[in-house]
C-alpha cells in the first residue's frame, strides 16, 4: 500500500508533458470561515478543505474556462475531497491510539520512492528535486506534498496493522483479478509499440544533438533495410527499462501514449519502422524510432500469474480498507455540513 493513489497519480503527472500552472490565474476573494464537518468532537473547517483542494482547482481551471462547468466540477471535487479528509481524520485518531507516527526520514524515503518509480517508468534519471519541481508546477507547496506523503504512509501502516490480517488471497482470487484486467483491456484501444530511444543529454551543444540524430537516422535505415529491430534496441537504446524486451512496455491504452508516439502509431504501418523522429517527452528531448505491432498481444494468465496475485492482494486490501473505514464511521459521530 506504500504505492498509494497519490504516488500513482504523481507518476502519471511526471510522465506527462509539464506545462500547466504557469499561465493559471486564481481569483482572490474573502474567505468566510465555517465548519464543513464534525468528526467526533473535532470540527473540519472550510479553509482546511480549500487548502487541500488548491492543486485540483488549478487543474480544473486549466481544463476549461466555462464558469458553469468549473462550478459543477469543483462542487463534486469538494464532496469527494471532504469524504477523503473525513477518512484521514479517522485514521489519524486510530494512529494516535496505536501510537503510530511517521518520521521525517520516512517522508524523505517516500519522496525518493516517487522519484525511483518515475525513473523506472520513464527509463531516465528522475531526482527527488525534480519531483518537488513538478509538484510545485501542479500547485502544491513542498510542505503540502510532504503532508500528503505522510498521510499515505500513515494509512499504509494502519492497513498493515488493521486490514492485512483480514485479507486471504487464493488462486481463484488471482484468476478473478486476471478476468477483471482482461475486461479493462478490452474496453480500451490497446497498442503495443516497440521503441528505440536515443536521449539528447541536457546541455548538449547543437553538434552533439546532431550527432545523436545522425546515429538514430542510421539505425532507422538499418532497421528499415531488414536488420533485426530487437538487436538494435538491445545494443543502442537509451531506455534501460525496455532494452531487454525489444523496446516494448507491453500492451498499453492508446490514450496513455505520449502525443508524439500516438502520431507515429497513426502514420507508420504495423510491422514497419519509422524514421528517426525528434520528440519531447516530459522535460526530455529524445529521438525515437517506432515499430508499431500489428496487434497488441495479451499475455495468458500463466505469464502474469505473479502480477495477478499481487493485483488480487491490492484489490483485497482496498475492499478491506473500505470495510474497516466503514466500521470506524459507524462508531464515531460524523456530521457533514458542506
Amino acid at each position: 500500500m506504500r504505492c498509494s493513489r497519490l504516488i500513482l497519480g504523481l507518476l502519471l503527472l511526471l510522465a506527462a508533458s509539464s506545462a500547466i500552472v504557469s499561465g493559471a490565474t486564481v481569483a482572490h476573494a474573502t474567505i468566510v470561515e465555517r465548519v464543513v464537518a464534525v468528526i467526533g468532537e473535532r470540527p473540519l473547517l472550510w479553509t482546511e478543505l480549500l487548502h487541500r483542494a488548491v492543486a485540483t482547482r488549478v487543474q480544473i481551471r486549466m481544463q476549461t474556462h466555462d464558469a458553469n462547468v468549473i462550478s459543477v466540477q469543483e462542487q463534486e471535487m469538494y464532496k469527494e475531497l471532504l469524504d477523503r479528509m473525513i477518512d484521514d481524520r479517522l485514521e489519524e485518531q486510530q494512529a494516535e491510539k496505536a501510537h503510530i507516527a511517521v518520521s521525517p526520514q520516512e517522508i524523505d524515503r517516500g519522496i525518493a520512492n516517487v522519484a525511483a518509480q518515475a525513473q523506472q517508468q520513464q527509463g531516465q534519471p528522475v531526482t527527488a528535486a525534480a519531483v518537488l519541481e513538478e509538484v510545485a508546477r501542479r500547485g502544491l507547496t513542498e510542505q503540502d506534498f510532504r503532508d500528503e506523503i505522510r498521510r499515505q504512509i500513515l494509512e499504509g501502516k494502519l492497513i498493515e496493522l488493521r486490514v492485512r490480517p483480514r485479507v486471504r488471497v487464493t488462486d481463484q482470487d488471482a484468476h478473478t483479478a486476471y478476468q477483471h484486467w482482461l475486461s479493462e483491456l478490452q474496453s480500451q484501444r490497446l497498442i503495443d509499440v516497440r521503441l528505440l530511444v536515443k536521449r539528447v543529454l541536457p546541455g548538449s551543444t547543437p553538434q552533439q544533438t546532431q550527432a545523436v540524430l545522425t546515429l538514430a537516422q542510421t539505425l532507422a535505415h538499418q532497421a528499415q533495410s531488414g536488420q533485426d529491430f530487437c538487436d538494435l534496441v538491445l545494443q543502442y537504446s537509451d531506455d534501460p527499462s525496455t532494452r531487454s524486451t525489444c523496446g516494448t512496455r507491453g500492451p498499453q491504452p492508446y490514450r496513455d501514449l505520449f502525443p508524439a508516439i500516438q502520431e507515429l502509431v497513426e502514420t507508420v504501418k504495423p510491422g514497419a519502422v519509422s524514421d528517426a523522429t525528434p520528440v519531447r517527452i516530459g522535460t526530455d528531448d529524445v529521438v525515437v524510432i517506432a515499430m508499431p505491432m500489428a496487434q497488441a498481444r495479451v499475455p495468458p494468465y500463466d505469464e502474469v500469474k505473479a502480477e495477478m496475485n499481487q493485483r488480487a492482494v491490492l484489490e483485497g486490501l482496498e475492499r478491506g480498507r473500505k470495510q474497516w473505514l466503514g466500521e470506524l464511521r459507524h462508531n464515531v459521530y460524523i456530521d457533514v455540513r458542506l
